[in-house]
Formats: C-alpha cells, structure tokens, sequence
C-alpha cells in the first residue's frame, strides 16, 4: 500500500519524493481508474506537478472508500 494514516501523511511522504520515485508510484498506481501517462509526459513535467497528479489521484482513491 502506497500510503495510510492521515491526510498529513500523505501529503509529507509525496513532498519527501524525488522525480524517479513519483514516476514510478504515478506508473504503479493501484485505483478505481487507470492513469495513462507517457512517458515523455512525465519526463517533462516539473517535480511538483508530477506531486500535485500523484496526490489528486490518492485522494481520489480514498473518497471512494
């Protein structure tokens, strides 16, 4: 399980995460719906918004929960 525990906690492990780790959680990402970005996408995209995609779809996840 990628996270657990508070909103907190969320949001400090995904801050603490360097760009090869937040590409691979993005890549592995375990919810109700797929997300399908290429790679080049994410190589271009800046540290915190590749954070800001990692944390909307965990949020995601757990509303529906």
């Amino acid at each position: 399980m990628l996270f657990s525990g508070s909103v907190e906690q969320d949001i400090t492990t995904i801050a603490c995460m360097k760009r090869k780790e937040l590409k691979i959680k993005i890549r592995d990402f375990q919810g109700r719906f797929k997300m399908d970005f290429s790679e080049s996408y994410l190589n271009s995209a800046t540290e915190d918004h590749l954070r800001h995609i990692l944390y909307a779809a965990r949020v995601q996840t757990k509303r529906r929960n």
